[in-house]
């Protein structure tokens, strides 16, 4: 082999794996190009805030893990929110016992409750009464229950009525484990004697 050959083969085997890659480059620009789309995944139907059922005249039960009943939620309508995993229920009634056995009642014209009726919020006509003593009863549009913390807030005007004593407030917000209500705004209470033994 001539020493110009042999000059020019060994230039060649050089370059050769650059010119591999430049090809194999080259290829794979060619078949991504004329390659078919991809198909795009199909999305999940999305409800947005969308019941996914309903109950009609309904009564839901919840019980601690001896089998005790804690809660019971009645309603005329419910709706299931699977977003919020909320329950809305139209002419609600609500019944909880504490541990202590002690009884609270709710009603209204409109609830929205969590998925184990521990936070309930009452719109319309609300009413929650503590059956203990001495007996409380909590009335207004709003009010904001939280039965197994034992608690009622209401950012609206409300009328509490303990016994025979009843109070008004723009505002108010009671903790029955902490024995403290908070009234706020423009407060007015009638206390009456208590009857003689």
């Amino acid at each position: 082999m001539s020493p110009v050959l042999r000059q020019g083969w060994d230039r060649f085997t050089l370059y050769l794996p650059i010119i591999l890659m430049g090809l194999l480059a080259l290829g794979t620009w060619w078949l991504v190009r004329n390659a078919p789309a991809p198909i795009a995944a199909a999305a999940p139907p999305s409800n947005g805030n969308q019941p996914d059922y309903f109950m009609k005249v309904f009564s839901v039960k919840s019980f601690d893990a001896t089998g005790r009943m804690q809660s019971e939620i009645k309603g005329d309508m419910g709706r299931h929110f699977p977003d919020t995993d909320t329950l809305e229920i139209d002419n609600v009634r609500m019944r909880s016992v504490t541990p202590q056995g002690i009884v609270t009642l709710a009603t209204a014209n409109r609830a929205l409750s969590n998925a184990d009726g521990s936070e309930v919020q009452l719109f319309g006509n609300a009413v929650v009464t503590r059956e203990a003593q001495p007996r409380l009863e909590f009335r207004g549009e709003f009010l904001h229950a939280f039965t197994q913390a034992e608690r009622v807030r209401s950012d609206q005007p409300v009328v509490l009525i303990r016994g025979n004593d009843k109070f008004t407030a723009d505002a108010m917000e009671y903790d029955h484990l902490d024995q403290v209500l908070q009234l706020r705004g423009r407060v007015r209470g009638v206390l009456m004697p208590a009857a003689p033994r």
